[in-house]
């Protein structure tokens, strides 16, 4: 059993920088965060792959299909990386993936702002659905970027196991990101109209950054699991994105 003392001591060693490296020097508190972050990591990637793979079909030739094949693939096998880190803290990891209905959205027109549903801790945007390809890769180009940046953040958790996998995650990321930037480039040249999609998903994908609360900020950095605000990170996603949406006339 973990005293106060020691309990103070690894605040101030996690204040510092510090690393943890396994579940059994966990403390309670610094557990419940790093679940609630792992559960939304997967609960994502796992309603992720299911609404993209719905538009698989509409892709434009093989290549883009198998591209996009992929993608869902890679996002299911960063999903089964992250839980298996789950599994360590005792998480069902075999009954999972059964118990959430990842495929299911809400009407195109809902407005959830950043509440999660009932069901599972995917981010809000992931609960509505996309229309077509067209609509899908721009989902994908907004959303690719907002997870680049997010990853940067989270490959520095403090907890070890989960930061080395985060951060192989995070290269295949950037790939997809540049596919659907080329996906994007294709659509524009073939003179199909993307602004009702842009207008659509660039502020249910800006949620996904979260509503920065200063105070829930400063407890997660004091554990190390958090490190940059909402208002740094969504500047860092505008940053990736303007030059893509200048380059094809949708700034």
């Amino acid at each position: 059993m973990t005293s106060d003392f020691d309990t103070m001591r690894l605040a101030d060693y996690l204040a510092a920088g510090g690393r943890l490296t396994s579940p059994g020097n966990v403390p309670p508190r610094y557990r419940a965060e790093l679940l609630k972050i792992m559960s939304t990591f997967v609960d994502s990637n796992l309603a992720g792959a299911a609404g993209f793979s719905e538009q698989i079909n509409g892709g434009p030739g093989i290549a883009a299909r198998e591209a996009s094949a992929r993608i869902v693939a890679e996002k299911l096998a960063n999903a089964r990386a992250v839980l298996a880190l789950m599994g360590d803290f005792g998480a069902d990891t075999a009954r999972y993936v059964d118990q959430h209905p990842w495929h299911t959205r809400l009407a195109r027109d809902a407005d959830i702002g950043a509440s999660r549903v009932e069901t599972d801790m995917r981010l809000a945007v992931l609960n509505y659905p996309m229309t077509d390809w067209a609509d899908a890769v721009v989902m994908n180009l907004l959303m690719g970027h907002a997870v680049c940046v997010q990853l940067g953040e989270m490959s520095w958790v403090s907890y070890q196991p989960l930061a080395e996998v985060l951060r192989d995650v995070a290269r295949g990321e950037e790939t997809h990101a540049a596919l659907a930037e080329e996906g994007v480039a294709r659509l524009v040249a073939e003179g199909v109209n993307l602004r009702d999609s842009l207008d659509y998903w660039m502020p249910r994908v800006a949620t996904s950054f979260g509503i920065g609360s200063p105070g829930r900020l400063d407890q997660l950095k004091a554990m190390g699991l958090r490190h940059e605000d909402t208002e740094t990170l969504k500047s860092r996603w505008m940053e990736r994105l303007r030059p893509i949406l200048e380059k094809n006339g949708l700034s």
